[in-house]
């Protein structure tokens, strides 16, 4: 069912089992989980199923810290979310993700990959991969064109990832959404409110708003907050009404730690023999590889987890970074000024191409390749999400964004590209070139082109203790009886690999969790 919000009588009141806050990955994950069961899922999306500029003007803010995305266009407001600019990439977060590094201030969640292994089975349906395997043996055999860079594999790793077509959340799921008679969902339903009981241990309410000036509320037994990485921490500091801090926040934690996947074009391989890298550069049958550290190894050296792609250095020296290219607050904008960089530095290249090599397998032969180095953020309780002095158009405050990072990732950004020259130059394949900026092992500077992967993470981290995170290890926030949290702000480390597969997966596995909790209580 679904109700567009703005044609509600105000005052109207919303009665549901389930109340699912936003309807991105993590949100539709959820509500899918529910459909054709015996509870009522309200599903609560602040945008319609088409892009709204005045909607998506609510997720403005301010930026500082390490030079960020403009905050309205780092996160999607409509139906789907942010899917409809994911890219589709799936891995596995590694062991070493969930473990407690002694190296890493605030590491370690209280899961394990185990945990959560038969729900990224379950997940991979929702994003459309074969589950058949992530393991690189599997790989080798079904392309005799893989081949793995021959590097001492007790140092550097050959990691598998997955892509999915991409599935865009809202293009797939919306008339399974609509058409289900369990669930429904409401458009133009941004939450301005979570009204708890006098001790703050339960949700009574959440109120919700819209540009149409109609006000309406929400109760139910069990209330998740699906807002993503900036949202979520935004939300929880605004319901301050009862508590000065915000929901769940007698800690100080809500907002603090964010993390993302920081990207750096600092290295470069030039390879002695001209090579196609194909096991890395891959796009069909949609898998291919990044290059890894071992775990032993990043004990040995106490660094952050990172993984390393690779491009053709004439292609990837005509393509700006991220930060260079995203840098309005319109994204249809920063989508077609992408879009356009690309058509211009592909035809390029493959002008040249043509012009320079003869035969077919040359023009698939490279010399030397740009390598871009995706690492994960050590967690800094400075690189926070708060709420600024503006306010939206629906009276809530706007959040504001400190990036900011650790001396760890410096160190950590030169180190893995020293290893993997060291390595290169070891199997006597190539070298690897340092860019200047990271020449001077003393300067903690980031380079200037150090981009994000929109992965909004730590937010509203996981802990066993109250003390060290927002949520406990079912994803309930800590105190207050029946509100949830779903998504990567749950994420205690961000590991060195795109979210989306993960959410959910976690997300699975928190529908399963209330699903119990629901059926305990009615067999009281």
């Amino acid at each position: 069912m679904h109700t567009d919000a703005r044609n509600l009588d105000n005052g109207t009141v919303v009665t549901g089992d389930i109340c699912i806050i936003g309807a991105g990955a993590a949100g539709i994950s959820l509500a899918l989980e529910f459909m054709n069961s015996n509870y009522q899922v309200i599903l609560l999306e602040g945008g319609g199923f088409e892009y709204d500029d005045r909607i998506q003007e609510l997720y403005n803010g301010k930026t500082t810290g390490q030079p960020y995305y403009p905050m309205k266009s780092s996160e999607l407001h409509y139906f789907g979310g942010t899917t409809a600019h994911w890219g589709g990439m799936c891995a596995l977060f590694d062991p070493i993700a969930f473990q407690k590094r002694s190296w890493i201030n605030e590491s370690g969640w209280p899961i394990t990959q185990e945990t959560l292994l038969p729900y990224y089975k379950r997940a991979s349906v929702n994003v459309d991969i074969d589950n058949n395997d992530f393991d690189l043996k599997y790989w080798l055999k079904q392309d005799p064109g893989f081949v793995p860079l021959p590097f001492d594999e007790d140092v550097v790793w050959s990691k598998i990832w997955k892509f999915s077509k991409p599935t865009r959340f809202g293009t797939k799921y919306r008339d399974k959404i609509v058409n289900a008679k369990n669930v429904h969902l409401y458009t133009y339903a941004n939450v301005v409110d979570i009204t708890a009981n006098e001790s703050i241990q339960k949700i009574h309410t959440v109120t919700a708003k819209n540009y149409a000036g109609k006000t309406f509320t929400v109760t139910a037994s069990y209330f998740i907050l699906a807002c993503a990485g900036i949202q979520n921490p935004r939300i929880l500091l605004a319901a301050n009404k009862q508590v000065s801090k915000g929901l769940g926040n007698e800690n100080d934690l809500v907002g603090r730690f964010f993390m993302e996947h920081a990207e750096f074009k600092s290295a470069e391989l030039w390879l002695y023999q001209k090579s196609e890298l194909n096991l890395y550069m891959n796009v069909q049958p949609r898998v291919r590889a990044e290059l890894a550290i071992k775990p032993e190894k990043q004990a040995e050296f106490e660094i952050l987890n990172g993984m390393v792609s690779f491009t053709p250095l004439d292609y990837a020296k005509q393509m700006p970074s991220y930060i260079q290219l995203w840098n309005t607050p319109d994204p249809r904008v920063n989508e077609e000024q992408s879009r356009k960089a690309m058509y211009r530095t592909s035809g390029s290249l493959m002008h040249r191409l043509v012009e320079k090599f003869k035969s077919a397998e040359s023009k698939k032969k490279h010399q030397a390749f740009q390598m871009t180095l995706r690492l994960e953020q050590s967690p800094n309780p400075l690189s926070r999400v708060t709420l600024g002095d503006q306010k939206d158009e629906l009276g809530v405050p706007q959040a504001n964004l400190n990036w900011a990072f650790t001396p760890l990732e410096k160190k950590s950004i030169r180190k893995i590209y020293e290893i993997i020259g060291q390595q290169a130059g070891e199997a006597g394949i190539g070298r690897v070139r340092l860019m200047e900026e990271l020449w001077d092992p003393n300067d903690e500077t980031l380079p200037v082109t150090t981009s994000g992967g929109w992965h909004h993470m730590g937010t509203t981290r996981m802990s066993t203790d109250p003390k060290k995170g927002v949520v406990d290890a079912d994803c309930k926030i800590h105190g207050i009886q029946n509100l949830f949290i779903a998504g990567s702000s749950c994420f205690p480390t961000g590991s060195a690999v795109n979210p989306t597969y993960t959410i959910v997966s976690l997300s699975i596995r928190l529908a399963d969790h209330i699903k119990d909790l629901l059926g305990a209580s009615r067999n009281v």
